[in-house]
């Protein structure tokens, strides 16, 4: 695996069960991501009910230039399957201070863009003012030629993409007062 596909993570943690494996059993490609924040599991989920309006990476390109909250807004964390976020995503499953799980719209443009992906954001304490932000992907690429390209590109776009939303969210989590 290239640094691509695994930035910011050890072995010991793409072992892990995630949820997103369950909507994607036999998915053709993993990409991993990590993060260490000094603030409580509690903090961090608060942050990532955030994207169910933004997504907290580069605003410019993904969020029409529109700034990411940066407060909690309140309510967000009132989660149900099915709704929104980052708006090419739905909630497919969550369990409060552990993980959101989400998985693109079916029969989007989005979905035809970059394939089937389901995506767990692992939220594991090591500590009551610390945890380790992890997030796997689960990737079914798009079929024929321009599936082989997604095959490449991705992993780079989506760290790209991804390393910035992380790093905002550890930020924004560990500026807060726990």
């Amino acid at each position: 695996m290239s640094s691509a596909s695994t930035w910011g993570t050890c072995p010991e943690e793409r072992r892990l069960s995630y949820p997103c494996d369950r909507l994607i059993p036999h998915s053709e490609d993993s990409l991993y991501r990590g993060v260490t924040i000094h603030a409580s599991s509690q903090t961090v989920f608060r942050w990532l009910c955030q994207m169910r309006v933004a997504p907290y990476s580069y605003d410019w390109i993904d969020n029409g230039g529109r700034e990411s909250p940066r407060a909690l807004t309140p309510a967000l964390e009132d989660l149900a399957v099915g709704q929104d976020v980052m708006e090419i995503f739905q909630l497919a499953d969550f369990a409060r201070d552990q993980h959101l799980t989400l998985r693109i719209k079916a029969n989007s443009g989005a979905q035809r863009l970059f394939g089937d992906i389901a995506v767990s954001y692992l939220v594991v304490a090591k500590g009551a003012r610390s945890c380790r932000l992890l997030v796997k992907l689960a990737v079914q690429h798009p079929p024929g030629v321009w599936g082989k390209l997604m095959r490449s590109l991705l992993p780079w776009g989506d760290l790209i993409m991804m390393r910035r939303q992380l790093l905002n969210f550890k930020q924004l989590a560990e500026r807060r007062i726990n």
